[in-house]
């Protein structure tokens, strides 16, 4: 696209006060396309993400951004639910949600997780794998064949979609995110039926639960998760926020647990939680909340203590210290 054409979005979105107003759904997805190409000069990628991340998130404006991405990505083995992990918040600790991910595809239900944790500063979801005796999946068919064997795959974003991956990385030049987070979020890859998301900040809920509805999505449980992921904590009450096709949106409140509070621990805590040689009760409610939110997005009226129950071991390698206290 040659600089002159570009310059008319981000025209659009810098003009000066009652001029300047959001992109419409398909200018969105038109520039965007272009971005993901390749076509735009940096310093106007730079002024478009800036000025779309100043102006605030608007649903028509990511859906054209979506679809755009959305585009670009190759198939996907099916999975029953889609699970985003791109949490960087300071309170993100140890990834007990993966634990929830890991014992609901054992279950029957196959999960489907992308993401990055690059600008976290707690156990990123690689690291947990690897602490099980597994991998993130390399390309689609890698993730087929884990989806086959343990109903659950990881897709790292920078596999999923190289141009997405370096858009989010540009975090670290601008400091601060850009809408193109909300947009790997919603990705939705293998276009499952269900899907569960953590936002950081519950202004994001709104716009999340507007782009389920813009596109027909037929199931998306959205909350305020802890670190920003798909996660219950469930030393507090919350709100889980619920898209379904055909019925709208809906709030399901959820209690708190006075038994619960912050989760953490390392490496070979998460292994020991896993085969049932430690029992932290703090990790155990948390990962027992987050399987309950999984079933709610799906629909589905299971006992999540069963679920985690009938967890089968992964590997059989020995953890090296003992469970802290979460």
């Amino acid at each position: 696209m040659p600089p002159n054409a570009f310059a008319q979005y981000v025209a659009t979105l810098g003009r000066g006060p009652g001029r300047s107003r959001a992109l419409t759904r398909e200018e969105a997805r038109l520039a965007f396309a272009s971005v993901l190409a390749g076509e735009v000069d940096p310093h106007q990628l730079g002024a478009f993400l800036m000025l779309l991340r100043y102006r605030g998130e608007d649903a028509d404006e990511i859906t054209g951004l979506l679809e755009a991405a959305q585009s670009t990505l190759q198939p996907m083995p099916h999975a029953a639910l889609d699970w985003p992990s791109y949490g960087a918040g300071r309170t993100r600790n140890t990834p007990w949600f993966l634990l929830a991910a890991l014992a609901l595809g054992q279950s029957g239900i196959p999960v489907l997780m992308h993401g990055t944790n690059e600008f976290g500063t707690g156990m990123t979801v690689a690291e947990g794998l690897r602490s099980l005796g597994l991998a993130p999946a390399r390309n689609a068919d890698e993730a087929a064949a884990m989806l086959e064997r343990i109903g659950f795959a990881y897709l790292p974003i920078e596999v999923l979609s190289p141009p997405i991956a370096r858009l989010l990385a540009l975090r670290a030049l601008f400091g601060l995110r850009s809408p193109v987070n909300t947009v790997a979020r919603l990705l939705d890859p293998a276009r499952a039926p269900a899907g569960v998301d953590g936002v950081f900040h519950p202004p994001y809920i709104e716009v999340h639960l507007g782009v389920a509805e813009r596109l027909g999505r037929p199931r998306l449980l959205v909350l305020k998760g802890g670190g920003g992921e798909a996660e219950r904590v469930p030393a507090k009450p919350g709100i889980a926020h619920l898209w379904v096709a055909g019925t709208g949106r809906s709030e399901i409140a959820l209690p708190a647990d006075a038994a619960a509070s912050d989760a953490s621990g390392d490496a070979a805590c998460l292994v020991k939680v896993w085969r049932g040689e430690a029992a932290p009760p703090r990790a155990l409610a948390t990962i027992r909340a987050t399987i309950e939110l999984a079933l709610l997005a799906l629909g589905q009226a299971v006992e999540a203590d069963r679920i985690w129950r009938a967890r089968r071991e992964i590997e059989k390698k020995s953890s090296p210290s003992p469970c802290g206290r979460g």
